[in-house]
């Protein structure tokens, strides 16, 4: 999401385009780094708590998984919403072209939603040296993870329909809860994945799950469409 208080900012033009997009994505990725170090370490001390108390309650692992595989599709759920919601919003922001917007909106949120929840966290236990069984929700629940998309993308366009000086607020605030759901989604797909003992590795834990967390949402929410449409902004000058 742009989260700078001139909306033109982002938008250099065709002069120099490489130079400022290598600048536009280091200074996106710096900009929303803080918001995934904060949720990602928030996400681990809740995922403390529900360990804690389910050991307590049940005194096996199986508790664990269950809990965390019942919130990780929750929050993989509500990680699409919010992805798509911030993509449509990005992109028309510097475009009209309506149909162009839900296409790289599904698409983008398939693509990077699947990769923070999922392939990251998968690759990342196997790094650490955990047995991981991957799952993937766009291949198995499909009829369930299609509302949630449809819902996004709808809430995106009519969110973009309102006051453009509404917009700014609009996309920190959707940016900070996309980054967050993120990070639980990501966390509690570990867990149910595999890595029941992520408390003994927390630390290389944390780390990875920062890069798993910032880099896709950076993409989603920013990158990718403000690149799409600043490729419209250049055709519509020629």
């Amino acid at each position: 999401m742009n989260m700078h208080k001139n909306d033109h900012s982002h938008y250099h033009g065709p002069e120099g385009h490489d130079h400022n997009n290598r600048h536009f994505l280091q200074e996106e990725i710096m900009c929303h780094l803080p918001y995934a170090v904060f949720s990602v370490a928030f996400g681990l001390a809740i995922l403390s708590f529900l360990a804690y108390s389910s050991c307590v309650a049940a005194a096996n692992k199986a508790a664990v998984c269950l809990g965390s595989h019942i919130l990780f599709h929750s929050f993989h759920f509500m990680h699409i919403v919010f992805a798509a919601t911030g993509t449509m919003i990005t992109f028309l922001r510097f475009s009209n072209k309506v149909f162009k917007a839900f296409a790289i909106g599904a698409v983008s949120t398939m693509v990077f939603c699947t990769l923070s929840d999922a392939v990251l966290p998968y690759v990342g236990g196997l790094l650490l040296g955990v047995d991981m069984h991957f799952h993937l929700c766009f291949l198995t629940e499909l009829s369930n993870v299609l509302p949630f998309l449809v819902v996004g993308l709808c809430n995106g366009y009519l969110m973009s329909r309102h006051d453009s000086s509404r917009q700014g607020t609009y996309s920190i605030f959707s940016h900070f809860i996309h980054i967050l759901i993120s990070s639980f989604a990501s966390i509690f797909y570990l867990v149910s994945n595999g890595f029941t003992e992520w408390y003994l590795s927390i630390g290389p834990v944390f780390v990875f799950l920062v890069f798993a967390v910032v880099v896709p949402c950076t993409m989603s929410d920013v990158v990718v469409p403000m690149m799409f449409a600043k490729a419209d902004k250049s055709n519509e000058k020629h």
